[in-house]
């Protein structure tokens, strides 16, 4: 059995792969104070009031973010990582929902990332550089998008958040397979093998694979 909880250190600076995961720092999201649109307004708005150390007031605003229906998941995210920043916790109905997927396979030089959202977009991110973003044009990518976000949902259901900064990329033959809820990231870690040799690591590295393929013919078509 690998070990769901590997303890690592902590990513060191604020990279691509970061904001993949919901968890930027409120003085990243969004960065300077200029928002003229929402849900960029409120963030600014939470962010002066935390500032004033006005907790409760910032509290209300991030709330009616997480209730604000048609934004994109990693606001959703970043909205509950900042309440709980401030000792707010989601209720227990929704601590568990996961609103993406983040797939993360070391390779040489780096590591190869899928991430799939509830809102159906999608990324894929090449260890060397570039990669492909799903903006969700179209609903061709849905089943195995769906397919990614459901097996996620079942291995976030039978384990517990991570408590600590979420850890740097893979490194060696490793694979890390992230879940993000409101509560925070849950994630399984291990090499290929054997998270694919695991019931839970290979329901999500299967559906994984087929959307790196989909989405990777897709960028040659660009």
């Amino acid at each position: 059995m690998f070990n769901w909880f590997k303890k690592e250190k902590p990513a060191p600076a604020i990279t691509m792969r970061d904001t993949l995961f919901g968890d930027m720092p409120i003085s990243a999201w969004p960065q300077g104070d200029e928002a003229t649109a929402e849900p960029w307004i409120a963030f600014v708005k939470a962010r002066n009031l935390l500032n004033k150390k006005d907790k409760p007031s910032a509290a209300v605003v991030l709330q009616t973010i997480t209730e604000t229906p048609g934004l994109e998941s990693r606001h959703y995210l970043q909205a509950w990582h900042f309440l709980r920043q401030i000792g707010v916790n989601p209720p227990a109905e929704k601590a568990k929902s996961v609103y993406g997927v983040v797939v993360e396979v070391a390779v040489r030089g780096g590591a190869d990332i899928v991430a799939v959202y509830t809102d159906y977009t999608a990324r894929y991110l090449h260890h060397t550089s570039g990669g492909v973003v799903w903006e969700h044009p179209n609903d061709s990518l849905d089943p195995k998008i769906k397919d990614l976000l459901d097996a996620g949902q079942t291995v976030a259901n039978r384990i517990g958040p991570w408590e600590q900064e979420r850890p740097p990329a893979p490194q060696g033959d490793n694979v890390r397979l992230n879940m993000l809820t409101p509560s925070g990231l849950h994630f399984g870690y291990g090499s290929f093998q054997t998270l694919h040799g695991e019931a839970m690591g290979r329901a999500i590295l299967d559906p994984a694979t087929a959307l790196l393929v989909s989405l990777t013919e897709l960028g040659k078509k660009k």
